[in-house]
């Protein structure tokens, strides 16, 4: 117990804080009539259900408490690409994968921004963290045949990926709690059920014999899961939705609309549990074991953004979950935490379209478009990872403006490729562009006009870059030398799959912003998901795992499923920890 000047100090720290950030770690015991669990969770995404699921299992008393209306935060939205080396889905599908090759690979994608025995933490519990989901909920898991991870070339890399997606998952298996299901991102047309891995094929089956069996076999697969009396869900719907009837059958109680407001101490510093707040009231929850932070990352906290992001910044361009406002992070720094990578981002070329941000994978990889700063030149691979496209934005902004940039591309792509969910021949909504997300003209110059680049280098950009394509080999920027160029491209383009010239009128440009999936900074943890202080010593009793800690891919990105991955490993090493 701290003495009453320790506490008097404490209490002034925390108080300074709370003004700052509207979150503390309360200055207050907690009493015996607090309800009391071993374990309290804060956030029901993937890797807060996921942790929750590990404690309850090892016979723990558990609550898990949630701010949104919603159970699922950004997994749900999401494609639910999983990140896992060696683990028994892939090898099983005949990957040949070894601890060798994925720990050569993580240390050439991730370098030294991350300790080595965390690196070492993920890769080893990694699958065991699936076996355990796949043993103790419906969930199960199928490989993503060819999705190549992000840096094939490295040491260790696999150009035919180690991303594995969730099987389909039946919704009636969540009984009432499917009406509580964060929805997803981008809904899927009705009369389809659709892999995350089908998307590729789905953009061009309008040109593509696979593409048009594959929308097809969609539209089959619903088809067959209805006539059984199931609700068909895949992607972060299945994955989420697993989860929780994970939780259901093992009793694990989730209370939703429950933010957190703080976390409660005995005075020497361990974390004890946490006040949340529940119909406008403030209840204290007692975690004799911990509380483990699983709450999200910051996206939308403008302030936040602000303070620890590089400009332009905003919330306006995020595609994560709403309720994800640094609650989790903000408490951490409250009790202490030290943070690390906070000016990073799961970053991802967005247009803005008017209701939301649309975050550009296929569309920008497809033959037959070039993204253009404002000068009207090319600056990027257009086909990189799409961390990395942005990475690019911000480090030339400020000497070449970047931001916005623009998607070029002309009729003949749009006569051929899905856009988003606009199939191929039909307009884009008048709405696209009476907002300034799209332009429409004529010819080149007319188009730079709309954008507002010097129409000289427009020209010249274009010419030399058709003249690339028709030779199929892109000598400023090495677009399709990576296997990974060639994930979303079009095979009947030769010589170059994800190259084609911007010929025929008329010719569109779309806004490009720095979007992002959520943000990968937060509080630093070490290799058992224990929450470390400013002299880098343990924060006794309280945990992370997600986009609330500091994310274990440092500044970069080795596959589809980067986030979820390790956000579902950490929350499982959390649980076995404390």
């Amino acid at each position: 117990m701290a003495s009453p000047t320790q506490h008097t100090r404490r209490q002034v720290l925390g108080g300074a804080i709370a003004g700052l950030v509207g979150v503390t770690i309360a200055p207050h015991l907690a009493h015996a009539a607090d309800p009391a669990y071993d374990v309290v969770v804060v956030g029901c995404g993937a890797a807060g259900m996921t942790a929750a699921l590990t404690a309850a299992k090892r016979g723990l008393s558990v609550l898990v408490v949630e701010k949104a209306a919603v159970f699922g935060g950004s997994a749900a939205r999401s494609g639910a690409g999983i990140w896992l080396p060696n683990n028994s889905v892939i090898l099983a599908a005949g990957v040949p994968d070894t601890p060798a090759k994925a720990a050569a690979y993580l240390d050439a994608v991730v370098g030294s921004d991350v300790a080595a025995d965390r690196k070492a933490a993920f890769l080893t519990n990694g699958p065991k963290m699936l076996d355990f989901v796949m043993a103790n909920s419906p969930s199960k898991f199928i490989w993503m045949d060819g999705y190549s991870d992000y840096y094939p070339e490295l040491t260790g890399g696999m150009p035919n990926g180690r991303s594995i997606e969730p099987d389909l998952f039946d919704g009636n298996l969540l009984g009432s709690e499917l009406a509580n299901l964060n929805p997803s991102y981008i809904p899927t047309p009705k009369g389809v059920t659709i892999f995350s891995q089908e998307y590729k094929w789905l953009a061009i089956s309008a040109v593509n014999a696979k593409g048009a069996a594959v929308a097809t076999k969609t539209v089959a697969r619903y088809t067959e899961a209805v006539a059984a009396g199931k609700v068909p869900l895949t992607m972060g719907q299945a994955l989420a939705g697993g989860l929780r009837a994970g939780l259901l059958q093992a009793k694990v109680p989730v209370w939703l609309n429950t933010p957190l407001s703080a976390l409660l101490h005995d005075g020497s510093g361990k974390v004890t549990g946490v006040t949340v707040t529940q119909n406008g009231n403030s209840v204290n929850l007692t975690a004799n074991r911990g509380v483990i932070l699983c709450s999200g990352g910051f996206e939308h906290n403008l302030s936040m953004r602000t303070k620890y992001q590089q400009a332009p910044i905003g919330t306006d361009w995020t595609v994560g979950a709403a309720a994800n406002t640094g609650d989790g992070i903000l408490a951490g720094i409250a009790a202490g935490a030290q943070v690390s990578l906070m000016d990073d981002s799961w970053w991802g070329p967005a247009i803005p379209l008017p209701n939301e941000p649309y975050f550009c994978l296929a569309e920008r990889t497809l033959p037959g478009t070039i993204i253009v700063n404002q000068a009207g030149n090319r600056f990027v691979n257009e086909a990189a990872p799409y961390s990395d496209v942005v990475h690019v934005m911000y480090k030339q902004n400020p000497a070449n403006p970047d931001i916005p940039c623009w998607l070029i591309f002309d009729q003949n792509y749009r006569d051929k490729y899905l856009f988003r969910d606009v199939s191929p021949t039909l307009p884009f909504p008048d709405t696209w562009y009476s907002s300034g997300a799209v332009k429409k003209a004529d010819t080149w110059n007319a188009l730079a006009a709309a954008i507002g680049v010097d129409a000289g280098n427009f020209s010249k950009t274009l010419t030399k870059f058709n003249t690339m394509a028709l030779a199929g080999k892109d000598t400023d920027f090495k677009r399709g030398d990576s296997v990974y160029d060639h994930y979303y491209t079009d095979p009947g383009v030769f010589p170059n799959s994800c190259l084609a010239p911007l010929l025929l009128p008329p010719f569109y440009a779309c806004k490009i912003e720095p979007g992002d999936l959520g943000t990968k900074g937060g509080l630093l943890t070490d290799a058992s998901a224990r929450v470390l202080n400013a002299a880098g010593a343990v924060i006794p009793g309280l945990f992370a795992a997600g986009n609330c800690s500091s994310a274990v891919m440092g500044h970069s990105y080795a596959g589809a499923g980067s986030t979820i991955g390790p956000a579902m490993t950490f929350g499982y090493v959390a649980a076995n920890t404390l």
